[in-house]
């Protein structure tokens, strides 16, 4: 796989919603340096998010078959072998690892739900998955932003603020960290040891343009973190789904956006898939939040739309245009041409 490319398309895709983790990926990033030598290879994050281990639980959660989604009769389109239209098929909800089983009052907008994928010092060959959520609460004039994650490869005696030294704290008898000036630049941030190993991370700041008292930023986030439940119970709709992948491939990762107003040509929600066997690095990703005009040459037809097809030194990108309301979908990844074909004829399009 051409890693360059995988971490553009990466990056590119999620350049607007960098999650407020940078002293996370420090402390991460501060391991992962002292064993450099060792690793041959840039650790792989998508802007600024860490990760989790959810073992086979997340391949069953995001790969349960839907009973509204079936397989498709073929047709030929300019060509290609294609499914026929699916305009009764839905997407398949997405199941998130943890639930939030507490918010403060008021207005939530949920930004983004998702699980990430990267990997760890000790064995880079091996995904870890992790769940992460970023909202926000309005209530009034006032406006809270909020974000959680889980980081199995970041313990307590690794965790570093962005506010200034932490203290410990203690919640719901577990032992945490939390920072200590919740009202400097990065707002109040929490972590708290989890029974498997690592920690869970809440952090609670006031908006830009808005203003919270540190003890509300306080009390707020040591709530959200005595009241995150395992396993989760919450459904996210993406904007698009898959079905009925190839034999040996899953789903392991998803990114579900709302709210991206960056371009006309980019849809409210945007939906981004990686897919492999789950066991190692996922080598496809499936994107419909695509910066900029689609490049390369013509294409095959997919499901009746246009295609555009490159191919950077074995990394090969199709995009299948007008796929979400005039946006595209790309399907990208260090596999053959027809691969990325197949997977984009299993793509379950709104109608």
């Amino acid at each position: 796989m051409n890693i360059e490319n995988l971490i553009k398309d990466t990056f590119t895709a999620r350049e607007a919603d960098a999650p407020d983790s940078d002293a996370v990926l420090a402390a991460a990033r501060r391991r992962i340096d002292s064993r450099r030598s060792a690793l041959g290879r840039p650790l792989v994050v998508a802007a600024g998010a860490t990760v989790l281990t959810l073992g086979a639980v997340t391949a069953v959660v995001l790969n349960r078959p839907d009973p509204a989604v079936q397989s498709q009769p073929m047709a030929t389109a300019g060509g290609a072998e294609t499914p026929a239209p699916t305009s009764q098929a839905a997407a398949a909800g997405l199941r998130m690892p943890y639930s939030l089983g507490w918010l403060p009052p008021g207005t939530v907008a949920h930004r983004v739900h998702r699980i990430n994928v990267g990997f760890s010092a000790e064995d880079p060959a091996t995904p870890l998955y992790g769940g992460e959520y970023m909202l926000t609460v309005t209530a009034g004039d006032q406006v809270l932003e909020i974000g959680v994650q889980q980081f199995r490869m970041v313990s307590l005696d690794e965790a570093m603020f962005k506010s200034g030294p932490g203290q410990a704290v203690t919640v719901e008898g577990q032992r945490g960290v939390e920072s200590s000036v919740s009202t400097g630049p990065g707002g109040y941030e929490l972590y708290v040891a989890h029974p498997d190993g690592g920690s869970m991370y809440v952090h609670v700041a006031a908006a830009h343009g808005s203003t919270a008292p540190a003890q509300q930023l306080a009390d707020t986030g040591r709530r959200i973190a005595e009241n995150i439940q395992f396993p989760g119970a919450t459904t996210v709709t993406p904007a698009y789904g898959l079905r009925d992948l190839p034999d040996g491939m899953r789903i392991c990762a998803f990114n579900v956006q709302q709210g991206l107003d960056r371009s006309p040509a980019m849809p409210e929600t945007t939906t981004g898939y990686s897919l492999g066997t789950c066991t190692v690095q996922p080598t496809v990703h499936v994107n419909s939040a695509v910066v900029g005009e689609p490049a390369g040459t013509p294409g095959q037809f997919v499901q009746g739309h246009a295609t555009r097809y490159t191919d950077e030194d074995g990394y090969r990108r199709l995009w299948v245009l007008d796929a979400i309301g005039g946006a595209p979908v790309v399907v990208a990844g260090g596999v053959p041409q027809a691969d990325l074909y197949d997977i984009a004829n299993r793509l379950v399009l709104p109608s």
